[in-house]
């Protein structure tokens, strides 16, 4: 006796398994809710209404307006340029040590005579060295240097307070801008005032801070007071402290205040997105323009 299969429509046929758009060996009986397809658990995003896959969720992210500052910058969750900054200066530090005299004197590193900021200086032997001699690192290099322990937890101290703070105000890009043009400002005002002084330190760039700090605190209506005094207190110590280079702090303060009014006046606040960093992007341009061309003509300011 033999069996005879049974007849089509009846239900006895299985179906095929439904399985993930993305994932062809696992089955699944969740479909997106915006686009139907098959999704398995790891694809699966939760939305206001059901399931939705990764390819939905991407494509709606894409029409949505990301959060932004006051001041135009994306918004942090973790100042890492600010950590980064600190880390850089703190490992340099420990190779001057590694390459100073048996005392342990990082500012006798051969690192300082080599990358810390020098305008020009000739050797007994007629060699140049600085950076009219073609040594241009030299404007951003000894930023990272320091002449002692108590210089660099001072600057990595005062780093890590204004920094962290206002890379949140600014954003990761417009953050390291700041401080950038405010070490190149210090350097190049040292350039032009002291070019035969050796320098090192990240100063200029941390009077930027303090410079736009005070800018975009007004901006936002906080008080600066303490902000103030302690601007004040170390403007003193840099006129009256033997060996400080006032003019690397000069000049990053005028680098602060000019970059912190352009980011908290500029272009306005009926201003879109996109118009805000064009004229960030411009302006900052425009003033590192203007520092190169302190350095290019720097022979004839210097000797004129």
């Amino acid at each position: 006796m033999t069996a005879s299969p049974p007849p089509s429509g009846t239900g006895a046929e299985r179906p095929a398994p439904r399985t993930c758009y993305r994932h062809s060996d696992r089955e699944t009986g969740v479909s997106c809710s915006r686009c139907e397809r098959p999704i398995c658990p790891d694809c699966m995003v939760e939305a206001s209404v059901g399931f939705q896959c990764p390819g939905c969720v991407a494509e709606g992210n894409r029409g949505m307006r990301r959060a932004r500052t006051t001041f135009g910058g994306r918004i942090v969750n973790r100042p890492y340029v600010t950590w980064t900054i600190i880390g850089l200066i703190a490992a340099v530090f420990l190779a001057q040590l590694g390459t100073s005299d048996p005392i342990g004197q990082a500012r006798l590193s051969p690192l300082v005579g080599e990358f810390g900021m020098l305008g020009l200086l000739q050797w007994e032997d007629g060699t140049f060295l600085g950076v009219l001699a073609g040594e241009w690192y030299r404007l951003i290099t000894g930023a990272f240097l320091h002449g002692g322990v108590f210089h660099l937890l001072f600057n990595g101290y005062a780093m890590y307070v204004l920094g962290t703070q206002l890379e949140r105000w600014l954003g990761h890009g417009r953050f390291l801008t700041l401080w950038v043009l405010g070490a190149l400002a210090g350097s190049v005002l040292s350039l032009l005032m002291a070019p035969n002084q050796l320098g090192v330190g990240a100063s200029g760039a941390i009077f930027a801070l303090f410079g736009a700090v005070f800018v975009l605190g007004r901006r936002l209506r906080l008080d600066l007071r303490m902000v103030g005094v302690l601007l004040a207190v170390n403007l003193v110590l840099t006129f009256t402290v033997p060996g400080i280079s006032w003019t690397a702090h000069i000049g990053g303060l005028v680098a602060g205040f000019a970059l912190g009014a352009v980011f908290a006046y500029l272009p306005g606040r009926s201003a879109g997105a996109g118009t805000r960093t064009l004229t960030h992007v411009l302006l900052a341009g425009a003033f590192a323009a203007v520092l190169v061309a302190l350095v290019v003509t720097a022979p004839l300011i210097i000797l004129g």
